[in-house]
């Protein structure tokens, strides 16, 4: 009982009675403070969460549809440099990436022969060349047909014109490749058109492309072949003249490969001259 001290006790009191309130108010506001954030914790997924288990479209897990956080984690290391220069960066070598024309089509693009920022500046100014960039190659051939006729009967003179476009090259761990197209006549009305597929290595100056191309055959006033279905295999050897020009000799084998009636083939051989528009 407050008897003495009255007025000490009856202030004594009210403080007791002042903290009291404080400290209950103060543990409301906390436990709201709580709720409130274990709220927003169970409303948000973090990107890293998302990244993993969010990627499969309406399949996604129904976590996928919170709010995305980024965590100071992830920040923090997109803040860190990396030990990589620059230029490392921008040319990423995938290991899938290597076989040019076999490349599988997540390599689109992608190149991992372009090592430097000097090779990949000439790779992609190779592949960026248009028409009047000197990306078509003609040549003109004339020689003779059927060299090792028995009969004599059959040989005769051809000419021919073919096209290759620079832009379809492709470089693969086998050879670098092209499609050509192109047709010849001979001395005697036969006509041959084929198109189909020319590798292309260089020695120096000395360039070496063997070629197959299937192709329709007419053989007008001159030998019989078995079919109009006809195949050539050719071996072309060429020097550098000069600037965007090439002289070369081939040699070529034409035949159906049995599916005809009969399959007497030939063989041709002609001087070259190739030059690029």
């Amino acid at each position: 009982m407050c008897t003495f001290y009255n007025l000490g006790c009856i202030f004594q009191k009210k403080m007791n009675l002042k903290f009291t309130i404080i400290f209950v108010l103060a543990n409301f506001f906390l436990s709201m403070g709580l709720i409130s954030a274990e709220a927003n914790a169970a409303d948000t997924i973090t990107q890293e969460r998302y990244d993993k288990v969010c990627r499969w479209g309406f399949l996604n897990p129904p976590e996928c549809k919170k709010q995305i956080i980024k965590s100071e984690t992830s920040n923090a290391s997109k803040n860190i440099p990396s030990s990589k220069s620059s230029e490392e960066q921008k040319v990423k070598i995938d290991s899938d990436c290597r076989w040019g024309l076999l490349n599988p089509p997540k390599c689109r693009g992608k190149d991992s022969r372009v090592g430097t920022s000097e090779v990949k500046n000439t790779y992609e100014r190779k592949q960026s060349k248009s028409f009047e960039e000197d990306n078509h190659n003609i040549s003109v051939y004339t020689g003779t047909f059927d060299v090792i006729d028995k009969e004599g009967d059959d040989q005769t003179t051809l000419i021919g014109i073919e096209h290759k476009n620079k832009d379809l090259f492709r470089d693969t761990w086998i050879g670098r490749f092209s499609p050509t197209t192109g047709a010849f006549i001979t001395g005697k009305s036969s006509v041959y058109i084929y198109t189909g597929i020319e590798a292309d290595y260089n020695l120096g100056p000395i360039n070496i492309s063997p070629s197959f191309a299937p192709g329709y055959y007419e053989a007008g006033d001159g030998k019989n072949l078995g079919s109009a279905l006809e195949f050539k295999s050719e071996i072309k050897i060429g020097i550098d003249l000069f600037k965007n020009a090439n002289l070369g000799y081939s040699y070529s084998h034409i035949s159906n490969n049995d599916w005809g009636d009969v399959n007497p083939g030939t063989d041709n051989q002609s001087i070259t001259f190739s030059k690029k528009f």
